[in-house]
């Protein structure tokens, strides 16, 4: 990436539960189109710091900050993509992704005209008054991603999205949304256990270490790796250089 512009910095986080601590003295930037990834093992807080960066829960010390507003504890800011699509069956999926607009206060008829040129945008078209049931997974991961673009636009929190996705699908839809962030700068904060999915998609990963959650490294991956990826040599590198540090941890 040529310049960055920094849109996100969490800053100096620390949150326990009870005497447990589980995240501390956390720092995370992303910038403008970026796909940052976090990578840990179990139980190193991964899902606790998304929740303080959506502002679900408020950190015990330290600041998240959008665009250099302070968003601490302030949720609504920032979008958030669970692991499942979570799309609503009884609804066409042109009124799931209007939703977050007609809860916001929009007509419905005015919240389905702002989304639908989104739609091809998406790889979407055509999908629009059929349900769920009728989507692949892929389609249905695509449709849940733009109703996360559509509640923010700025930074969209994603986690495990494509886990449940099988191996063809998922290396289809890493490859539309590599490209869809290039085209849309999609800033993104993305919580995978899969380390090859971790190097083969991001711009950044952090490593987190656990008891209690810290970050343990950065590594900036400067390859865009093709169709080969797996045999690729700086590939191996990364992936080793991750397992690496998972291992001392665990």
């Amino acid at each position: 990436m040529s310049e960055k512009l920094e849109i996100l910095r969490v800053s100096d986080v620390d949150k326990s539960f009870g005497d447990k601590e589980v995240l501390k003295g956390i720092n995370i930037v992303l910038n403008k189109g970026e796909l940052v990834s976090l990578v840990g093992v179990s139980g190193s807080g991964k899902t606790t710091l998304f929740n303080i960066i959506a502002g679900l829960l408020k950190p015990d010390r330290g600041k998240v900050f959008l665009k250099g507003e302070d968003i601490t504890g302030r949720s609504g800011k920032v979008s958030y993509m669970l692991q499942k699509d979570l799309l609503l069956p009884y609804m066409t999926i042109i009124d799931n992704v209007s939703l977050p607009l007609i809860l916001r206060g929009n007509k419905k008829k005015v919240a389905r005209e702002k989304v639908s040129g989104l739609f091809k945008d998406f790889g979407l078209e055509g999908t629009q008054e059929k349900f769920p049931s009728q989507l692949s997974g892929g389609m249905a991961q695509r449709a849940a991603l733009l109703r996360t673009y559509v509640f923010s636009n700025e930074v969209a929190l994603l986690d495990e999205p494509f886990s449940a996705l099988d191996a063809i699908t998922k290396a289809s839809i890493h490859k539309w949304y590599k490209k869809i962030i290039g085209e849309m700068k999609i800033s993104t904060i993305f919580i995978t256990h899969d380390i090859e999915e971790a190097v083969k998609i991001s711009d950044r990963i952090y490593i987190l270490g656990k008891n209690p959650g810290t970050i343990i490294d950065e590594i900036e991956i400067k390859e865009d790796f093709k169709e080969n990826f797996f045999e690729d040599k700086k590939f191996i590198e990364y992936k080793k250089h991750i397992i690496e540090k998972l291992d001392k941890i665990i």
